[in-house]
Formats: C-alpha cells, sequence, structure tokens
C-alpha cells in the first residue's frame, strides 16, 4: 500500500467536501460483500446510496488515478468516551473494569478528572527518563485539549475508575504529562474585530429573528496524526502492563487490510476484528467542541463502545501491537499508528 500513500493526499480534501463522505484511504476492494486482492482506494461514507440518486458531481469515480476505487459505509464516526450527559443511559460495562484496581491495569476505566471515562490504554515509558506513565487518548487524560483552550493543563489528576465510573480526588493515579494537541476544523473566534462584528450582527438579528444568535468561528487548518497523551504515575507500582484479558505486549507491527486485530476496552471487554483501511484521512466528530481530521490512521470492522477510547489494538496471534483506537461508530473504528503515538509523546513499549 506504501506505493498508493500519494493517492489520499491527492484526492482526500476534495472527496471530503462531497455529502456524506468521512474519509479517504487505501484497502484491498470488495465485491458482493468479499474481499478481493486488488487494491483500491477506499471512500467512506456515513450511508451508501445508489448511483442513481446522486447527481454527478456527488458520485465517486470508479477509477482515481488509473486506481480503483471503493466505497465503505462506516456511519458517523465519532470520539468514544463513556456516555455521561443527562437523560442518557450509561452502557453496561464489566464491573471488573469500571471498580477502582491497584495496581491498575491496561484495559480498565480511567479518565481526567473532568471526563466521563475511558480506557487505560497501555503502560509505556518516557524514553529519556524511563518514567512509566498511563498511556490513553487526549480526550480521555486531556479533555480534548488543543493546548490553548483551557480545557487541561500538565500536572492536572487522572482518575482510576474515571470520574463515570465513580472515581473522585482520592482515585488519582496520575497526573497529566502531556498530550498531542488535537488541532479542530474550527474554533471559537478571538478577534476583537470579530467579536465585535458578532455583536453588532446579534444586534440587529434580534430585531428580526430574536430567537436566532449569530456565532462566528475561526477555520483552522492541518490534519492531526493521533488522539494521544500520557500520566505520570504517583507511585510506580500503582500499575502493571500486562492487558487485561490479552495479556503483556512488547512489540508493534505495521497494519495491512485484512489483519486480524482485537482489543480490550471499559466496556466492551475483549473484541476481534479485522483492519480494512489504512493511511486513511478521516473527519471525526468529538462533541460539543466540533470537529477534527486525522490522517494516517487505521480502520478496522467495529470492534468499540463509547468508553472503549484508549484501548490498545494488537493483532489476534502475536499480540503485535498496532495503535490505539480513538474513535468510530457502529460499522467500523479508527485506530492511530503505534508509530505516530510513540515518536510524538516520546515513549516506548
Amino acid at each position: 500500500m506504501e506505493e498508493l500513500k500519494h493517492l489520499v493526499a491527492e484526492h482526500a480534501r476534495h472527496l471530503l467536501a462531497r455529502p456524506n463522505v468521512v474519509g479517504v484511504g487505501l484497502g484491498l476492494k470488495e465485491t458482493a460483500g468479499r474481499r478481493t486482492d486488488t487494491k483500491a482506494l477506499v471512500v467512506l461514507v456515513t450511508r451508501k446510496v445508489h448511483p442513481s440518486r446522486l447527481s454527478r458531481a456527488e458520485r465517486i469515480p470508479k477509477v482515481l488515478s488509473q486506481t480503483k476505487t471503493d466505497v465503505i459505509e462506516v456511519g458517523d464516526l465519532r470520539a468514544l468516551p463513556a456516555l455521561g450527559p443527562a437523560g442518557l443511559l450509561p452502557l453496561e460495562a464489566d464491573k471488573d473494569r469500571t471498580v477502582r484496581v491497584r495496581p491498575a491495569r491496561p484495559g480498565i476505566s480511567v479518565g481526567h478528572y473532568q471526563v466521563t471515562a475511558g480506557t487505560f490504554g497501555a503502560l509505556v515509558y518516557d524514553v529519556d527518563t524511563g518514567a512509566p506513565m498511563i498511556l490513553s487518548n487526549n480526550h480521555v487524560l486531556a479533555n480534548m485539549t488543543d493546548g490553548r483552550d483551557g480545557r487541561a493543563k500538565e500536572g492536572d489528576p487522572v482518575y482510576q475508575p474515571g470520574r463515570y465510573d465513580g472515581g473522585d480526588a482520592d482515585s488519582t493515579v496520575a497526573h497529566l504529562e502531556r498530550f498531542v494537541p488535537i488541532l479542530r476544523t474550527s474554533a471559537e473566534e478571538t478577534c476583537p474585530i470579530a467579536r465585535g462584528a458578532e455583536r453588532a450582527g446579534n444586534y440587529f438579528l434580534r430585531l428580526v429573528f430574536p430567537a436566532h444568535q449569530l456565532k462566528l468561528s475561526r477555520k483552522l487548518t492541518g490534519d492531526n496524526l493521533v488522539d494521544a497523551a500520557v500520566a505520570a504515575l504517583i507511585n510506580a507500582g500503582d500499575a502493571i502492563g500486562d492487558i487485561l484479558g490479552i495479556g503483556p505486549v512488547t512489540k508493534a507491527i505495521e497494519a495491512t487490510p485484512g489483519l486480524k486485530v482485537i482489543k480490550s476496552g471499559r466496556t466492551s471487554a475483549i473484541s476481534q476484528g479485522e483492519v480494512r483501511v489504512v493511511k486513511a484521512t478521516v473527519r471525526v466528530g468529538l462533541g460539543d467542541v466540533g470537529t477534527a481530521v486525522f490522517s494516517d490512521q487505521v480502520v478496522t470492522t467495529a470492534i468499540a463502545q463509547p468508553g472503549d477510547s484508549g484501548s490498545l489494538v494488537v493483532t489476534e496471534d502475536e499480540h503485535s501491537v498496532i495503535g490505539m483506537l480513538s474513535a468510530g461508530s457502529a460499522q467500523a473504528t479508527v485506530v492511530s499508528r503505534w508509530a505516530n503515538i510513540a515518536q510524538l509523546l516520546n515513549v516506548r513499549l
């Protein structure tokens, strides 16, 4: 697939601009529900629509840059913290994964003190100091921060279990050490001139449509490579590395289409699936903070539910790491590559 990765960069932007498209990557073309050996540029859509119901501009060409295309329905891709807003029923989770455990281990509930809950993905070590740290998503350990919005800061407490599972200050197991900022596709406008225009626009809008409000946002550019953060343990002995239900992991490999994978998460425990798309650029919903585009992602069949965010994804046979899951839907799961996580956070297994 390496020789075709330029196709994603070449076509992702204009394809993502089309209605219903949420991602573009590389995979093996599927025909009548069966995978073939033909390499393809894969377009991920929220819902498959018959070509007769689409305009010519909305249709996905059968061939792009002399490469066949394929269309896979994946639904709306969203970050997967545990459910928590008022009025929503919690997902049932394995009770052994949502209680306080010392030493804690990957596969159980953890979270920033302002986050509902996610999954302790792996025990990792700082490359420079050797200090042991908890690895999970930015949106689990750092409250989905871009580093400038005040949503989280270095030293914030991390609970085990997460707040949604009863964690509190007495459950603090670590403190946020560092994170990779999540660059959103838009952010609240802070420019004084723009804010002034917003106020003026709302003044006139109230005269005509009193029930409406104008809100300006700042369009951002750039993709994310990972949704990841680490928290430094208060006591080194408060966590062990064996993943609950899987065991130890010691090496990483690159994902390929068709690879069988497994994960251990807070909500759905052990689940198996397979890789469908690699080198993917996807648009992910981040709840009330907007959306973000992630590139160089792996997309698998659905192996996660809300609360499983942060789970390490490993091969089914040898338990070699391919990455960490962060988002998904009822039809697919999005995984950040291990190589990018290790490099950006300066950690090792």
